[in-house]
């Protein structure tokens, strides 16, 4: 779920103590819009949003997160967007978080 290597690579890239507010920062924007597609989903901004956590997702290494944003990224642009099932973005978006929790946990990352 986790691009542990692409992860380390921020890390080394931006160093310990950016990499917290790079983790911090990528938290604040996609938890705001995870919670927008949660409490108001609108097919038309379907796109656009996915199109954003995708990117988000795969800078920091969240690649099966990043995956399912890019499906629907594509499914809501070649599809009618409501028939996407978001709930799946939202479930792996909760799943690759709690990996990343407990992975930087036991790397002693302090996210």
């Amino acid at each position: 779920m986790i691009n542990w290597q692409r992860v380390n690579e921020l890390r080394d890239e931006v160093g310990s103590e950016d990499f917290l507010e790079v983790v911090d920062l990528f938290l604040e924007e996609v938890e705001e819009v995870i919670e927008r597609l949660r409490a108001n989903p609108d097919p038309s901004t379907y796109e656009a949003d996915l199109h954003f956590l995708k990117g988000s997702a795969l800078n920091l290494g969240f690649r099966a997160f990043g995956d399912i944003c890019s499906e629907g990224e594509k499914f809501a642009r070649e599809n009618n967007p409501a028939d996407f099932d978001l709930q799946a973005v939202v479930s792996t978006y909760e799943l690759s978080m709690a990996e990343f929790l407990a992975g930087s946990a036991e790397r002693n990352y302090a996210a």
